[in-house]
């Protein structure tokens, strides 16, 4: 029986000096493995959804294959509830291998505006969670994770309508000019309808007009709405009411007045 015995304590000790041997090597290895991140891509959809790409190379110069290579991003807001997640995994990234992955976070602006409305005027901080996991050869799990924030800005931040200015056009008739304007603090672009409507001070309509806007991303808008309206339906004071309607939110009325 000493025989076998022996052979056995051999063969552990081999199994033993392969596994510190493996497990060294495939540490190593993990330094040898390049991530390179490129800028991010925006779209948007016709279903109010903001879709941000993030390409992702990847080159993997180490002595294993890489198995179930997860990219996982978790934007929370302030109170910690979830605005968006999003997972992409790759099952093998083989030795020598250099792939690009898109990683995609899409963000609902439905559901972030039924949450709170002021995302639209007020810029803010967005918590992101990111974490990536890994099996070296395959086998050994490997995960890191970083907390970091971001700066949300507001699409239509600092919504202003301003006092009008009147001319008079015959007996019956003024011409109503008002001053509109806002800035797109956001990373996407705003194209739509804005829409204003002037109420006297019983709340009736006595003139609207709209107007398309084309907004690019971090920049200011300043129009000027004109209408007629008949001078009998005047009154000192009113309501001016605005709407604003684009592919991504609508939102309105926001009510101010004048006089």
């Amino acid at each position: 029986m000493k025989v076998p015995i022996r052979m056995i304590g051999i063969v552990t000790v081999i199994l033993w000096i392969f596994l510190i041997f493996f497990t060294a090597s495939a540490a190593y290895s993990v330094t040898y493995l390049h991530f390179e991140f490129k800028d991010p891509q925006i779209e948007t959809t016709l279903n109010k959804r903001v879709i941000l790409t993030l390409p992702i190379d990847i080159l993997n110069n180490g002595y294993y294959n890489i198995g179930s290579f997860n990219v996982t991003t978790r934007v929370s807001d302030a109170e910690g509830s979830i605005i968006s997640q999003g997972s992409t995994l790759v099952r093998v990234i083989r030795k020598g291998e250099n792939v690009t992955i898109l990683h995609n976070v899409t963000l609902n602006m439905d559901d972030l505006l039924r949450k709170d409305q002021s995302y639209l005027f007020n810029d803010t901080l967005l918590d992101v969670a990111e974490s990536i996991g890994l099996r070296i050869a395959e086998i050994i799990p490997v995960e890191a994770s970083a907390n970091l924030s971001i700066p949300w800005g507001a699409p239509i931040y600092n919504l202003t309508v301003e006092q009008p200015l009147y001319t008079v056009l015959n007996l019956t008739h003024l011409q109503v000019t008002i001053p509109i304007s806002f800035e797109n603090h956001s990373f996407f672009n705003i194209s739509g309808q804005l829409q204003l409507k002037m109420l006297n001070e019983a709340k009736l309509t006595i003139g609207s007009n709209e107007t398309t806007i084309e907004v690019a991303q971090h920049s200011h808008y300043r129009e000027h709405i004109q209408f007629d309206v008949l001078t009998s339906s005047m009154t000192s004071k009113g309501y001016f009411e605005i709407y604003v309607s684009t592919p991504l939110f609508n939102y309105g009325p926001q009510v101010t007045t004048y006089g």
